[in-house]
C-alpha cells in the first residue's frame, strides 16, 4: 500500500486549499495511508475527515528554518512513498534528501514563478495551460502530468430551506437569482460583474433579477459602494464567506465567473455539480472547461456590456439554462468526478515509484 504525505502551509481557506482538503480526504477514504501535514493554526485542519491523521507544522514563511527542519524529521520517521507538496510555501520547504528517499510532487494550481519549484521530483499541473508553461520554463516534460480537480457531490436541500434564505435576503418568490462565489479582489472582477448587472432591467419575462456574491476580500467597501452608487441596493445580496455555499449554488438559476484571471475555476465545477448553467469571461481555466453553447457560455474579459448581454439572454431561455446545467454536469461527471480524478492520482503514484 502506497504511504503518501501531504503537505500545505495555508492558513486560510481558498479554492486551493479546498482542494487540498478534498483530495486529502478522498485519498485516506480511498487508501487509509496517508497523512496531512499543516499549520496548527489553519482553518483546513476543521475541513479534513475526522479520521484523516494530522502532523501541525507551523510553517510561518518560506525560509522556516524550523520548519525545514521538522519536515525533513517528519518524512525520516513516517517514511512515505510520495511526498506531495500544495503551493509555493510546502514546496519551498520541502527537501528530499538523498537519492533513495520519497518522490516529491509538486501540485501547481497556477502559473507560479518555478524558483521554489524546480527540486521537486515531478510536477502535477490541474490544468493543461500550467503543463504546457511548466515544459516552457524549461522542466523535464515526461516528468509534468495534468490531473485536473473534483468538487464536492452536493446534497439536495429540503424546499423549506429555500424559502427560509429567501426571506432572510429579501428576496421574492418569483426572482430570477443569479451567483457570484469568490474572493473579493481584482482579479476576479466583480467591478465588471457590477457594471453588468446594473446595466440589466430589473425584470426579466416579468420576474425580478437579484444577484447573490458569496466571498469577501480587501474589495469588499469598495464593491459595496460602487453597487450603491450604481443603485443597486436591495437587489444585490453580500453573502459574506461561505464554507460551504451549497445552499446558494441550489438557490441561483444562473451562476456567473467575471474573473479576469483564473487558472482552472474551481466554481465552475461546483456549479456544474449542482447542474446550473454557467457564463464565464475567457479566462484560461473557463476556455480549457466550457465548450461555447455545449456547457457554458463564454464572453470577454473585463466586458461588462457583452456580459449583460449574455445574462439577458440566458434568463429568457429557460430550456437553454437547462441545457447547459445537464451538459455542463455531464462534464463533470466524464471528466472531473472524484472517482476520476483520485484514480490517476493513484496511477501517477505508482507509475513514479515503478520508474
Amino acid at each position: 500500500m502506497i504511504r503518501s504525505l501531504h503537505l500545505i502551509g495555508s492558513r486560510q481557506s481558498g479554492g486551493a486549499e479546498r482542494f487540498y482538503c478534498r483530495l486529502v480526504n478522498a485519498l485516506h477514504e480511498t487508501t487509509g495511508n496517508i497523512l496531512a501535514t499543516l499549520p496548527p493554526q489553519s482553518t483546513l485542519r476543521e475541513a479534513l475527515s475526522p479520521p484523516v491523521p494530522q502532523k501541525p507544522i507551523p510553517m510561518r514563511n518560506i525560509w522556516d528554518p524550523w520548519a525545514r527542519w521538522q519536515i525533513r524529521q517528519l518524512i525520516r520517521h513516517y517514511r512515505p512513498d510520495i511526498v506531495q507538496t500544495y503551493m509555493g510555501r510546502a514546496t519551498r520547504l520541502t527537501r528530499i534528501p538523498g537519492k533513495h528517499g520519497p518522490v516529491h510532487i509538486a501540485r501547481l494550481g497556477d502559473y507560479y514563478n518555478l524558483k521554489g519549484y524546480r527540486h521537486a521530483h515531478a510536477w502535477v499541473g490541474n490544468t493543461r495551460g500550467i503543463c504546457e508553461y511548466l515544459v516552457q520554463q524549461g522542466l523535464p516534460a515526461a516528468r509534468i502530468f495534468y490531473i485536473g480537480n473534483f468538487v464536492d457531490s452536493p446534497l439536495p436541500a429540503k424546499p423549506e430551506r429555500f424559502h427560509q434564505l429567501k426571506a432572510q435576503l429579501a428576496i421574492p418568490e418569483d426572482a430570477w437569482v443569479l451567483l457570484a462565489v469568490g474572493r473579493l479582489h481584482p482579479v476576479k472582477g466583480f467591478e465588471d460583474l457590477l457594471a453588468a448587472f446594473a446595466r440589466l432591467p430589473i425584470h426579466i419575462s416579468e420576474r425580478p433579477v437579484h444577484l447573490l456574491i458569496a466571498g469577501d476580500g480587501p474589495l469588499r467597501k469598495e464593491l459595496q459602494a460602487e453597487a450603491t452608487r450604481l443603485g443597486l441596493e436591495g437587489r444585490i445580496h453580500w453573502c459574506g464567506w461561505q464554507q460551504d455555499p451549497s445552499l446558494f449554488y441550489q438557490l441561483a438559476n444562473i451562476f456567473i465567473c467575471p474573473s479576469r484571471h483564473e487558472p482552472l475555476g474551481n466554481v465552475i465545477l461546483e456549479a456544474w455539480a449542482h447542474g446550473k448553467p454557467v457564463i464565464a469571461t475567457e479566462t484560461q481555466g473557463a476556455k480549457e472547461l466550457i465548450t461555447p453553447t455545449e456547457n457554458g457560455w463564454l464572453t470577454p474579459n473585463a466586458d461588462p456590456k457583452t456580459l449583460t448581454q449574455a445574462i439577458a439572454v440566458l434568463l429568457a431561455d429557460e430550456t437553454l439554462q437547462t441545457q447547459l446545467g445537464k451538459n455542463g454536469l455531464a462534464t463533470l461527471q466524464r471528466h472531473y468526478s472524484q472517482e476520476t480524478i483520485v484514480s490517476a492520482y493513484l496511477k501517477l503514484y505508482r507509475h513514479l515509484l515503478e520508474s
